[in-house]
């Protein structure tokens, strides 16, 4: 009896304990779940809104550009009510801008076609010279690798300048190339395949080399493989900063604008174009949303990955 007695008065605490843990985890679910919702708010009042009718839109946000002056300030007239849910469904937005306006359609390839090369060969370049700075000793490469940090911490106000001068000095100003070569050779990739390189070890390189492989086949059979990940995730945050991009194409591409991309539209949405504007957003988000989609597994694991061994 006095067994069972024990029993009964231990199970007591236990009951109370899962209880308590069962609570806890409910209200850091429910607390998640508020974050999730407050940060995904844009994006769901983005694609809710590009089903709405233009006269619809006119009416919720068209007071945002019905704006007065007082004392040299602006201010917006009246107060801007959200709607989530639209009143009439309808696609008559995305039917504009993937029929009946072509120009969306193509300055949206013209985001894709600066993107996607700047961000392969930016991390095809990036490769070669983390390799070569995390395997070559002295003191030169020491300080190449301080300026490479220093040209990573200039924003892209401070570059606006010289990249207009070298564009202009080679001709090639309201080009593809204005805004292809400066992306090309951002340092951004090399300073963070570099600091993962060095994370390598050492004994692989050794073990290549007893086996007789030379520098460029341990970089091919050795550095490249466990790379493989980080250079997705590097590339994920390339495509992503480059799709967005817009003081760059912005001074660089002034005078074609036939030439810039979908970004410089959204830059500049003015009071007839917003209902097109919610459909373009949402079709500019696709892109993004499918890249993170697939490379998470390679974005996870090029976050835990520490040179060779997952930690």
């Amino acid at each position: 009896m006095s067994s069972i007695k024990v029993s009964k008065f231990k199970d007591g605490p236990v009951r109370k304990s899962r209880v308590g843990i069962i609570i806890k985890k409910t209200v850091i679910v429910i607390a998640s779940f508020i974050i999730a919702m407050f940060f995904l708010m844009p994006m769901i009042l983005t694609v809710s809104n590009s089903f709405m009718s233009t006269t619809e839109i006119n009416a919720n946000y068209g007071k945002v550009f019905a704006t007065s002056n007082s004392g040299g300030k602006v201010y917006i007239s009246d107060v801007v009510k959200l709607k989530l849910i639209p009143e009439r469904v309808t696609g008559e937005q995305y039917i504009t801008v993937l029929f009946k306006s072509p120009d969306y359609l193509f300055k949206f390839w013209n985001s894709v076609i600066y993107t996607v090369p700047i961000a392969l060969l930016q991390i095809l370049l990036a490769l070669g010279a983390s390799y070569a700075f995390s395997r070559i000793q002295g003191k030169w490469k020491e300080v190449l690798f301080f300026i490479y940090i220093i040209v990573c911490l200039m924003p892209y106000q401070v570059t606006l300048v010289p990249n207009y001068i070298v564009a202009d000095w080679f001709h090639i100003l309201n080009t593809r190339w204005a805004i292809w070569l400066p992306g090309i050779s951002s340092p951004f990739a090399v300073y963070l395949l570099t600091k993962f390189m060095k994370r390598i070890p050492k004994a692989l390189y050794e073990a290549a080399r007893v086996d007789g492989a030379n520098e460029f086949k341990m970089f091919t059979a050795i550095s490249m493989p466990l790379c493989k990940g980080a250079a997705f995730s590097v590339g994920i945050l390339i495509f992503i900063d480059y799709w967005n991009m817009v003081e760059l194409p912005y001074i660089l591409l002034s005078k074609a604008e036939n030439l810039q991309p979908l970004s410089i539209f959204l830059s500049k949405i003015n009071a007839g174009e917003v209902g097109l504007a919610f459909a373009v957003a949402v079709i500019y988000m696709v892109p993004c949303i499918l890249l993170f989609l697939y490379g998470e597994d390679y974005l996870v694991e090029g976050i835990t990955t520490q040179g060779g061994v997952k930690g």
